[in-house]
């Protein structure tokens, strides 16, 4: 944990930085709820260990800050048949959806995003900087989307992204498909396993 990542991440404490963010995590929710049982996963998800840890939950949400975690998250999530509310959050800008990829004709995250944007497109947060306002916001949909899934009440956001516009305080919602030319879950899918990721 780093200094700079308590703006964004309240479960974090300024005494916490230097400890690991899973312990640190762990604590805060432990004594918000003792009830609540956290299973901490010190270690980067990669193509070895994706399916396994993914397969263990019956849903998935992913805030992570980089596309490579994003793409191996959502091919996991496929492969696993697991659901995935997916949330992203850049300086004033913030998306959400949720995907149900093994479902029949239902999109994937590669549906709205076939690649990711080439290196240094998208500036990371530590450089363009993220309002931690907005992480809360997004991190409370996610939330809510995940509580949705669980009840079944309401609309969900398959195959709908919700899209936030902070400076305009502006909300939208944008109607996506299933690509049929993507590599994951597409007509003549090319992705059979995880092992070609990095």
């Amino acid at each position: 944990m780093s200094l700079s990542n308590l703006q964004r991440q309240i479960v974090h404490a300024t005494g916490d930085v230097g400890r690991l963010k899973t312990a640190s995590a762990q604590d805060r929710i432990k004594a918000i709820n003792p009830g609540v049982v956290v299973v901490p996963h010190a270690l980067r998800i990669t193509p070895a260990n994706a399916l396994d840890l993914v397969a263990r939950y019956d849903i998935v949400a992913d805030g992570s800050d980089n596309f490579a975690t994003r793409f191996l998250v959502n091919d996991a999530c496929f492969f696993a048949r697991r659901v995935l509310v997916s949330a992203a959050v850049t300086e004033f800008d913030g998306q959400l959806s949720t995907f149900k990829a093994y479902e029949h004709l239902s999109p994937c995250y590669r549906c709205l995003f076939p690649e990711p944007p080439p290196p240094g497109t998208v500036p990371a947060c530590a450089e363009a900087g993220v309002v931690g306002a907005l992480a809360g916001v997004l991190g409370s949909m996610m939330a809510l989307e995940a509580i949705r899934e669980i009840t079944g009440f309401g609309e969900g956001l398959v195959g709908r992204l919700l899209m936030v516009d902070a400076r305009a305080m502006r909300f939208e919602t944008l109607r996506y498909a299933r690509d049929p030319a993507n590599p994951l879950n597409g007509d003549k899918p090319t992705i059979v396993d995880l092992s070609g990721h990095g």
